[in-house]
């Protein structure tokens, strides 16, 4: 069975920070790379940061130096610390492989960031 869980998202000021949190079944996970993404209202969905199982990462230009994602592999976890939140990072946050393996997303999590 495949599943993604995300969780961790919320309501905080510009400036703030948040963490989220993906629990991914092992089928998706034993994928060498996890990524999280977002989607915000009326835009398409981007791929903010991924990372290997060496946990070798990657970041868009628009979140380099404020997220970090990092994974736990025994507990087939993903996690993306968020800090200095803009406006701008408004979105709903998925996690999932890259490249997508499955043709399956989780409910995802909202971040809002208030200016």
């Amino acid at each position: 069975q495949v599943q993604l869980v995300e969780s961790g998202g919320g309501l905080v000021q510009a400036g703030g920070s948040l963490r989220l949190s993906c629990a991914a079944s092992a089928n998706i996970f034993s994928f060498n790379t996890m990524g999280w993404y977002r989607q915000a209202p009326g835009k398409q969905r981007e791929l903010v940061a991924r990372i290997t199982s060496g946990s070798i990462t990657n970041y868009a230009d628009s979140v380099k130096g404020r997220f970090t994602i990092s994974r736990v592999n025994a507990k087939n976890t993903v996690y993306l610390q968020m800090n200095s939140l803009k406006p701008e990072d408004t979105a709903v946050y998925y996690c999932n492989s890259v490249p997508i393996a499955y043709d399956y997303w989780g409910q995802g999590t909202q971040v809002t960031v208030s200016s």
